[in-house]
């Protein structure tokens, strides 16, 4: 498996387009859409005017970033009738270098709705994948807390425990108690 990134995404002029429901649970279908064919989905938060995603590329980094704005995009215009750009030219993105690393960008990504008063806890913020329901991709391995490389290159791995699994038919949940603040 390739390398892992935490990626982030501003819209256009910073408009809080995903404070809009509609939006942000197209965004959330888009993000599932492309899982398992340009990216490895490990963690998510979709808020009013970016997004985080922490993925694992099946292509280049660049190419899932693509099917993912691309993506909505087009569906945005389809779907919501939107002629508007939707995203500004580029992304951030920072490799996970370890498991202390991987941990630390997860809780950065839960913790943002929380940090930003959208929410008062991570799992109750329904466009984030701390949101109970979300089926997301384990972790690499060579991230997984515990982990460490024997003198030979072999991995001894501590026992992970990681959220439980969902049936592949789970959907992305539907609206719960609220929406996104703009």
């Amino acid at each position: 498996m390739g390398q892992t990134y935490m990626v982030t995404s501003s819209t256009w002029g910073r408009r809080s387009l995903f404070g809009r429901e509609p939006w942000a649970r197209l965004l959330i279908d888009t993000l599932y859409h492309y899982r398992g064919n340009a990216y490895f989905l490990h963690e998510f938060v979709i808020m009013p005017d970016h997004i985080h995603v922490i993925l694992t590329p099946l292509t280049s980094l660049e190419k899932a970033v693509q099917f993912l704005k691309g993506g909505f995009s087009y569906r945005a215009k389809k779907e919501l009738g939107s002629n508007m750009e939707v995203w500004q030219k580029g992304f951030s993105d920072h490799r996970i270098r370890d498991a202390e690393d991987y941990l630390r960008h997860i809780s950065y990504v839960r913790e943002n709705p929380v940090r930003k008063h959208l929410s008062e806890r991570a799992e109750d913020f329904p466009y984030s994948s701390a949101f109970p329901g979300f089926e997301l991709d384990s972790v690499p391995q060579g991230l997984k807390p515990g982990v460490s490389l024997a003198l030979n290159g072999a991995a001894e791995a501590a026992p992970f425990q990681s959220k439980p699994a969902i049936s592949a038919e789970t959907t992305p949940p539907q609206n719960r108690s609220g929406k996104i603040a703009s």
